[in-house]
C-alpha cells in the first residue's frame, strides 16, 4: 500500500523468513559460519538458539542456500512428533521408502534399517546428509534421545548424519538436563544469536530499505531509529512489524519522514500495549483525580448543609403525600386508645 509512495518496489519488513532481506550483522555472519562448520563437522549436533525473532528461521534459509551440491538436506519445522512419528518423517523428508506393517503407526526400525542403508548409499556416492529441526526447545526427552542414537550411524571414518537443532534459548537448557549428558557431548557446534545493537538496528533498516528499491536516504529520522531500537529491543522481528507501521502511519497521514513521535505512537499498536511505568502512573493519575473529585463533593455537601436539609425535608413530603403513588405506613395509635378485643 504505501511501497510506492515511498518510492519501493515492495514492501521491506515482511516478517516472513526471505534469504534476500538476510542482514549480516556480526551475529549472524557467526551463526551462519557455524552451522556451515557442522557440515564439515563429522557428524553430531550443531544448536543454534536465540530468542524469538532474532532470524534463526532466516539464517537457516540462508544456510540451505549455500549448502554444497554434495550436501541432502532433511528440514523439519513441526517437531512436537512422536519418537516413531519423527523418524518416519526424516524418511518423508529425505525420500526414503519405509514400508511398514501398520502404515499408520510405522515401528522404530521400519524406520531406522531403510534410512541406515540409506546413509551407507549417500556415503559410498561422496554425499553428506543433514539433517535441520526448527523449534527443537518442543523436541520431548525421548525423542531427543532417539536422534542421539542416530549419530551413532557411522562408518570406520565418519557418523553419517549431521543433526542442526535450532530453537529458543530453552533449548539450551533442555540439552543440560543430567539425562541427556550423552547427547550435549555429541555437540560439535553451539551459538547463541543475540540482538542488534543500536547501530546494526540503523544498518538493517537502511539495508531492508535499499533491497526494496530504495534510491537515496531511508524516510526514518535520526532520533526515529534510536526509538524503533529503544522499542523493539533490537530484535528483528520487533523492528520489522514497528517499521511498517510506522511507514503505513507516514502514508495515511501524508507525512514523506517518520519521527520519533511516530514511531512511539504505532508502538502502541503494534505492541498492544504501553510501556510499564507508563500503565503504572496512568493508574496512579487516575486514582488521584478520582480522590480529587470525591474530595469535591464531600467539600459541596458541607458548604451548603441549609440547602441540603431543606432539599430532604421536601424529598420526605413528596414521599408521604397521597398524591405521591407511594404506599403509606399506618399512622401510630394513640398512648391512650383502648385495644380491640
Amino acid at each position: 500500500m504505501y511501497a510506492a509512495y515511498f518510492g519501493l518496489e515492495h514492501p521491506p519488513f515482511s516478517i516472513a523468513p526471505d534469504p534476500r532481506y538476510l542482514f549480516l550483522s556480526e551475529r549472524h555472519r557467526e551463526a551462519l559460519a557455524h552451522l556451515l562448520y557442522g557440515l564439515d563437522g563429522g557428524g553430531g549436533f550443531v544448536l543454534l538458539t536465540g530468542e524469538v525473532g532474532t532470524g534463526k528461521t532466516t539464517v537457516c534459509r540462508c544456510f540451505l542456500q549455500q549448502m554444497p551440491p554434495n550436501c541432502t538436506a532433511a528440514y523439519i519445522f513441526n517437531p512436537k512428533l512422536s519418537a516413531q512419528e519423527l523418524l518416519a518423517t526424516i524418511c518423508d523428508e529425505f525420500g526414503i521408502a519405509h514400508p511398514a506393517s501398520d502404515p499408520a503407526r510405522p515401528s522404530i526400525k521400519e524406520c531406522v534399517d531403510p534410512l541406515n542403508a540409506w546413509l551407507l548409499a549417500q556415503h559410498a556416492a561422496g554425499k553428506n546428509a543433514v539433517l535441520i529441526i526448527d523449534e527443537a526447545q518442543s523436541l520431548s526427552g525421548d525423542v531427543l534421545e532417539q536422534l542421539r542414537l542416530l549419530t551413532n550411524l557411522e562408518t570406520d571414518e565418519k557418523k553419517l548424519l549431521q543433526i542442526v537443532l535450532i530453537g529458543q534459548p530453552e533449548l539450551r537448557e533442555l540439552v543440560a538436563q543430567p539425562q541427556l549428558t550423552q547427547l550435549a557431548q555429541r555437540v560439535i557446534a553451539r551459538y547463541h544469536l543475540g540482538a542488534l545493537t543500536r547501530g546494526e538496528t540503523a544498518q538493517y533498516i537502511a539495508h531492508r530499505m535499499a533491497v526494496a528499491g530504495c534510491k537515496g536516504p531511508t524516510p526514518f529520522a535520526q532520533r526515529a531509529l534510536a526509538r524503533v531500537h529503544q522499542l523493539s529491543g533490537g530484535i528483528p522481528r520487533r523492528i520489522n512489524l514497528l517499521c511498517d507501521r510506522a511507514l503505513l502511519a507516514a502514508y495515511a497521514t501524508g507525512q514523506r519522514t517518520v519521527d520519533a513521535a511516530l514511531v512511539t505512537r504505532v508502538a502502541h499498536e503494534v505492541f498492544s500495549h504501553a510501556p510499564a511505568r507508563s500503565v503504572g502512573r496512568s493508574r496512579w493519575l487516575a486514582a488521584l483525580l478520582g480522590a480529587i473529585a470525591g474530595a469535591a463533593v464531600v467539600a459541596a455537601l458541607l458548604a451548603f448543609p441549609a440547602y441540603w436539609s431543606g432539599a430532604l425535608v421536601r424529598m420526605q413530603g413528596a414521599v408521604s403525600s397521597p398524591g405521591s403513588g407511594v404506599a403509606q405506613a399506618p399512622a401510630k395509635a394513640p398512648a391512650g386508645a383502648a385495644k380491640e378485643r
